[in-house]
């Protein structure tokens, strides 16, 4: 069910998406309302899951992952199960940042980072592949990222 917002939840939601470290009262004076209410409502937002939580973005290249790569994986079987059973899988690769079960040819979209493409190719022949259910992968390296936009448009 979706939970109904008012233009103060909007605007809440918006300071917290480009500055989620700000203190409660700077986020009441940018949003207009007093420090009490506007915790009140964070609260809401919070307990309600539409702010699921709070976390800093770090820069994967200054960190050393050099590497960003697609992994498309074609299953064997699209049984509930067997789905089932390769996503609680790729939650165990950390070298898997995001997953995304897809329509049509490909059954997911794995983004991976990796320090470098040795990194990268021994996870795709050593755990990828060599998962069960898994009858296919094809692979993507990436040239540049275009666009970086974590955040819902508000």
């Amino acid at each position: 069910m979706k939970v109904r917002l008012d233009d103060i939840d909007w605007k809440i939601l918006k300071e917290l998406q480009d500055d989620g470290r700000m203190t409660n009262v700077e986020l009441s004076r940018r949003i207009g309302i007093s420090a009490p209410p506007c915790l009140r409502r964070v609260r809401a937002l919070e307990e309600a899951g539409i702010i699921e939580a709070y976390r800093a973005l770090l820069d994967e290249k200054s960190l050393g992952y050099d590497l960003t790569a697609f992994a498309f994986v074609g299953l064997t079987s699209q049984s509930e199960a067997d789905l089932v059973a390769f996503e609680s899988r790729v939650r165990g690769w950390p070298i898997v940042r995001e997953a995304w079960m897809l329509s049509g040819e490909i059954d997911f979209a794995l983004k991976c980072v990796a320090t470098n493409l040795r990194a990268f190719q021994t996870f795709v022949i050593e755990e990828l592949t060599a998962a069960p259910n898994v009858a296919s992968v094809r692979t993507a390296l990436t040239i540049r990222q275009s666009k970086n936009a974590p955040t819902v448009p508000i």
